[in-house]
């Protein structure tokens, strides 16, 4: 029996799709296209500047081929599929996208980015690598800084503080929705799927209108709540509730999602950059609107920083408020950050959170498959024991 999804849903669906009518209607009217890579780039700048962010994370494994002639096959398959997507023309957001906004969060996207400014203007953000650093701090309000000129010269726009604030309380509310509509799932009954839930979250890195997505998103939230008051659920009560942290993951590259609940369980609670890491944290929407953007996005719990103790905060925070069951660490092949801390996430399920942990390393193609089914629903049986690995 298939559950019934909110009446609004089917907007969602294939939404990156559809948002490209609208991205032509704004270039046609000199609207600037932004695309973007990472949440570490502030947004709301780009919006108080007249131009509208697209994402151009690349999520499949088609492109990648293309990408291999020129970066080295030891390479995260998010930058071989972005890139590859670059080198072969094949993305319409690439074409829509007059500049781009890089980052240096790791070490393969800052020497892929060398090479995509070749093809597209490029303005790369460097991070710093600390959070709880004055000097830091300073070093990424001067980024932020150099951002709104490169924004004011490309789009010949003026970034004002007023109108920053406006965009940080527009994101903010957007942030907020988002937060609410995740929180559904923190109880039985779940009346989104995390695979559902992920395309909602993601959507949000293809909009033109805000006001219009965000009415879309008030929408979905009513529509949910009046689900779970009815009992209407996507999973029996006793489905092993499972948190999903890790690499982004996407349309085309969340196969291990599919897995999860294909083999009986639901992902309650995404925890990675397409979920809790992008609308977890808002800005202060008091003071220096610019120092608030800097402060909110330093803050952001990504392996690349160092140390990154916010991610195990929030971990902990969620795995309490969504009463999960089991933790699911997805690596992508070659991300080292991520790996690196698989190990102290481990130690964190397993002796402080007592709850069963598994780590999973694995690329954008399908030749890994059965095996991750063995091992996850291996996994949940345990999960559903009620006990540690």
């Amino acid at each position: 029996m298939t559950t019934p999804k909110p009446p609004c849903f089917a907007q969602f669906e294939n939404w990156a799709e559809k948002s490209l009518l609208d991205l032509d209607t704004a270039r046609r009217e000199g609207v600037k296209i932004a695309g973007v890579f990472c949440t570490y780039a502030p947004l709301e700048l780009v919006r108080a500047a007249g131009a509208v962010p697209v994402s151009l994370c690349g999520k499949r494994q088609d492109p990648i081929s293309a990408a291999e002639r020129q970066l080295p096959a030891n390479l995260c398959p998010l930058i071989k599929s972005s890139y590859g997507y670059a080198v072969t023309d094949t993305c319409p957001f690439l074409a829509a996208s007059d500049f781009i906004l890089g980052e240096t969060t790791c070490d393969g996207k800052k020497k892929m980015f060398e090479l995509l400014q070749k093809i597209k203007p490029l303005h790369l953000l460097h991070l710093p690598y600390l959070q709880d650093d004055e000097t830091a701090l300073t070093f990424w309000m001067d980024q932020i800084r150099r951002m709104q000129a490169f924004l004011e010269q490309t789009t010949g726009q003026l970034i004002t503080p007023d109108r920053v604030r406006q965009q940080i309380h527009d994101a903010n509310r957007v942030r907020e929705l988002l937060k609410k509509i995740a929180y559904m799932a923190s109880d039985h009954p779940v009346p989104l799927s995390g695979q559902d839930a992920m395309r909602v979250f993601e959507s949000s890195s293809f909009v033109v209108n805000l006001t219009a997505f965000t009415e879309l998103l008030e929408t979905l939230l009513q529509e949910l709540a009046v689900m779970k008051a009815q009992g209407i659920s996507v999973c029996p009560a006793d489905a092993p509730r499972i948190l999903l942290t890790g690499c982004p993951v996407g349309k085309g590259s969340d196969k291990v999602l599919k897995l999860i609940e294909d083999s009986g369980a639901v992902v309650v609670c995404l925890e990675n950059c397409t979920g809790f890491k992008n609308f977890d944290l808002l800005v202060e929407e008091s003071g220096d609107p610019f120092e608030a953007l800097a402060r909110r996005y330093l803050r952001i719990p990504c392996s690349c920083m160092s140390p990154n103790q916010g991610r195990f905060e929030l971990i902990s925070r969620l795995t309490r408020d969504f009463k999960v069951q089991g933790i699911v660490d997805q690596t992508w092949q070659c991300c080292h950050t991520y790996n690196v801390e698989a190990h102290g996430i481990k130690n964190l399920a397993e002796q402080s959170l007592n709850i069963p942990f598994l780590h999973i390393e694995t690329d954008y193609s399908e030749s890994d498959t059965e095996q991750l089914r063995t091992r996850i629903e291996a996994f949940l049986e345990v999960v559903a024991m009620g006990r540690p690995l």
